[in-house]
């Protein structure tokens, strides 16, 4: 069986510093190539740390938001993440340090690594790499190479929403989406929007007048339904990008003196916690965001832990919740 000292030997150091090391002594100052040194010599031979040694080590984690706290609370999907982020790593013991977009390599220089969440420039993308740290973004899909990430399967649950909506005999199916513009001006477009076009157009479906893009808040939706509403030929059942979005449009309809979805139906996305209190309940897309979140925090310390350099992808499905607002059209021959 190996003992400390074949591993100082291998490794080249002190028997002192292998036992600090293995037992995670937060207080000993190595440099981070003869800490990951000594764990794969211990890995090599297959070195057993004693039970009563074993300790947990605690690890400083940055977290790093593309957006502000008052977006946040426009889109509580963010925040769902967030909370399950700060959650894990609570859980988990590590230290939290929320980083600002102007911190410098030297300002996160105790940090073990960084968690993304939101959307990101290139410029911001640049400035993340720069710091040289073990870096997972959730939701976001950078550089697969040189990150890890942790994303829910969009195409997949479009493609849900889109058959469940042709098997309910709908064929005149608009969209309502948004777009971004990140801190460098260039514009992001969410990939739902690509995933709908798509699919439409593989069906010899798509319409340019049914595709409504815009905010991702309520008035948008509100006003992007009203001009749906207005069209000579309008749609009979609209998917939305977001929940939030449907909040707007079920105003809008019931504005119009119509209803939901007697006269057309509506599927969101995310399943917010106000999805199924909405009259009549809101058909939508839930996303697992507390796992997501769970998920970003155990591979970002999996990546630091095992000194893991071949960067991975994790997609997280999603799920069809089926409630009351979409109506069965009789099928035309």
């Amino acid at each position: 069986m190996a003992t400390i000292k074949d591993i100082a030997e291998k490794a080249g150091v002190s028997i002192a510093t292998v036992s600090r090391v293995l037992n995670y002594d937060e207080t000993l100052n190595v440099q981070d190539e003869t800490r990951k040194r000594i764990f794969e010599v211990a890995e090599q031979l297959d070195y057993q740390v004693k039970d009563k040694k074993k300790r947990k080590r605690k690890l400083k984690i940055g977290v790093l938001y593309s957006y502000s706290l008052e977006e946040e609370l426009e889109d509580t999907y963010y925040l769902s993440v967030r909370v399950a982020i700060e959650k894990k790593l609570a859980e988990e013991g590590y230290k939290k340090y929320r980083i600002n977009s102007g911190d410098t390599k030297e300002d996160l220089s105790v940090l073990d690594g960084i968690i993304c969440l939101g959307t990101f420039s290139q410029s911001m993308m640049e400035r993340i790499e720069s710091y040289q740290k073990p870096t997972v973004f959730a939701d976001a899909v950078p550089d697969t190479e040189k990150f890890d990430s942790v994303i829910h399967d969009i195409e997949r649950s479009v493609l849900k929403v889109m058959k469940y909506l042709m098997d309910q005999g709908h064929e005149k199916i608009a969209f309502i989406g948004g777009y971004e513009t990140d801190s460098d001006g260039a514009e992001v477009v969410d990939n739902r929007t690509y995933a709908y076009q798509r699919f439409m157009k593989q069906e010899g479906l798509f319409h340019e007048e049914y595709v409504k893009i815009g905010g991702y808040t309520p008035k948008y939706g509100y006003q992007m339904m009203k001009e749906l509403l207005e069209l000579p030929d309008r749609p009979t059942a609209v998917f939305v990008a977001n929940d939030s979005l449907a909040i707007g449009c079920y105003k809008a309809v019931h504005e119009n003196g119509l209803a939901i979805p007697e006269d057309i139906s509506v599927v969101g996305y995310n399943d917010i916690p106000a999805a199924k209190y909405l009259v009549p309940p809101l058909t939508t897309v839930h996303l697992y965001m507390d796992f997501m979140g769970e998920q970003a925090g155990l591979v970002l310390a999996e990546r630091i832990l095992t000194g893991r350099e071949i960067s991975i992808q994790t997609l997280i499905p999603a799920k069809l919740v089926i409630r009351e607002s979409v109506k069965r059209l009789g099928r035309t021959e």
